[in-house]
């Protein structure tokens, strides 16, 4: 392949090929899961109003899966933040109202956030039967709603061009349900990284919408739990904490 390596994960390579990027799986990776995030950023991008990486091709390359997507030159927002310090609350501001626009989307193919999650819960052998069942009480006594979630809504899936426009990427989390699900999960992702950034984007969500902190915060358990099935070890103290699991312990 005669294209510039750019990233590399566990699973994939990404390459740039002049106007296009390609994200090669590993060879074990599954081919169900490939189509899948296919599938999921067809349908995003059909939504309309976002600005999303077209998906021009899935392809196997050399016994390997791929997806072949539009690039879009520019720098992630996450650069940007960490260049001009300064200029963060500028950047909190923009990011909130673009996640704002993606939540005022509705995509009813997609999954169900909730479903999604009660199988996340599912997955994590370390929780004991009471409080996985605390947290299907919990999830089970949230609002249901049918907004479009991201799923992994942070500074790094987000591509500013030079005129300002911006694209989110990596929607292969996306599912329909509620926006305040997504917000708390973002939260959670930037506590990974910087509690400041966490608290500014969450104080801005809240201004902007009118809605009261606690809300957000009351998905924090449910989200930190659903996360724990990603076996992230950096992450699992963190998520742990706002899990609440040692008080079971």
């Amino acid at each position: 392949m005669g294209a510039e390596l750019i990233a590399t994960t566990a699973t994939k390579k990404v390459y740039r090929d002049g106007d296009k990027a390609i994200k090669v799986f590993n060879e074990d990776f599954p081919k169900a899961e490939v189509l899948n995030e296919a599938l999921i950023t067809a349908r995003v991008e059909e939504t309309g109003g976002i600005k999303v990486p077209k998906v021009l091709e899935v392809s196997v390359f050399e016994g390997k899966w791929s997806i072949t997507y539009e690039f879009i030159e520019g720098k992630t927002l996450k650069q940007l933040m960490d260049e001009n310090p300064e200029k963060l609350p500028e950047y909190m501001d923009l990011m909130v109202d673009l996640h704002l626009n993606i939540m005022s989307k509705q995509c009813p193919l997609l999954n169900k956030l909730k479903d999604k999650m009660i199988r996340q819960i599912g997955d994590i052998d370390e929780l004991t039967d009471s409080i996985r069942y605390d947290m299907h009480t919990r999830l089970d006594g949230m609002p249901k709603h049918t907004k479009l979630c991201h799923g992994d809504f942070n500074p790094s899936n987000i591509i500013v061009k030079d005129d300002q426009t911006m694209y989110v990427l990596d929607w292969v989390h996306a599912t329909q349900g509620n926006a305040s699900a997504d917000v708390a999960r973002t939260y959670l992702l930037f506590c990974l990284q910087d509690q400041k950034k966490a608290d500014m984007y969450i104080d801005v969500f809240c201004r902007k919408t009118g809605t009261a902190k606690k809300y957000v915060q009351s998905w924090l358990p449910i989200v930190a739990t659903a996360q724990l099935s990603k076996k992230r070890p950096e992450e699992a103290e963190l998520l742990h904490r706002w899990a609440n699991v040692f008080e079971y312990q």
